[in-house]
């Protein structure tokens, strides 16, 4: 289902766009993704919408069967320069999958009175999926910008795509949520 409608208060929220994950081997160029959202935080910045850019620095301390990652280099956690990040953004750093988790991100939003979240980032299966799941358990119309998001696994991005995304708010692309935007916001 396409996007059918923006809230008067939508913010914009970009997860994990950053040094560390951007060069990572991803289904989608992360060129493409990185294009895609940095057009959606430009268009968000000039109807006067808030922009949240969240990065991840560490992770939850359980037990995986994967490896962590080793030593990482300095700039790991620093936003791309694409975001063009302004002080008017709100910046969450988080240590979990999800940008909810032990930051201040639902207050801050409700703070502003936001309503719905639009949201796209890295990675589509872990931080762009858990960050839906809790901004709807918070309360939140949630749109997700399937073109600006990809994952490391296409097998894992397809299936959140098409199976989680549907159940937790609306999917479209960039251009037809940039179309809503500026449909009424003119």
């Amino acid at each position: 289902m396409a996007v059918t409608a923006l809230d008067p208060k939508t913010a914009l929220v970009v997860i994990d766009l950053q040094q560390g994950i951007v060069g990572l081997p991803t289904a989608q160029p992360a060129g493409a993704v990185i294009q895609q959202a940095a057009a959606l935080a430009d268009a968000f910045r000039h109807h006067g919408l808030p922009v949240v850019l969240v990065n991840v620095d560490g992770g939850a301390p359980g037990r995986t069967e994967q490896a962590r990652r080793g030593e990482r280099p300095a700039d790991w956690t620093v936003l791309v320069s694409e975001l063009n990040p302004q002080p008017t953004d709100h910046t969450v750093t988080k240590r979990t999958w999800g940008a909810f988790t032990n930051t201040d991100l639902d207050e801050y939003l409700k703070g502003l009175g936001v309503s719905q979240v639009v949201i796209v980032g890295i990675a589509t299966s872990a931080g762009v999926e858990s960050t839906a799941r809790q901004a709807h358990e918070h309360g939140f119309n949630v749109t997700l910008a399937v073109d600006a998001m990809t994952d490391m696994n296409p097998d894992a991005h397809f299936n959140s795509v098409t199976r989680i995304f549907p159940r937790l708010g609306e999917t479209g692309t960039t251009a037809e949520i940039l179309s809503l935007l500026e449909a009424t916001r003119s």
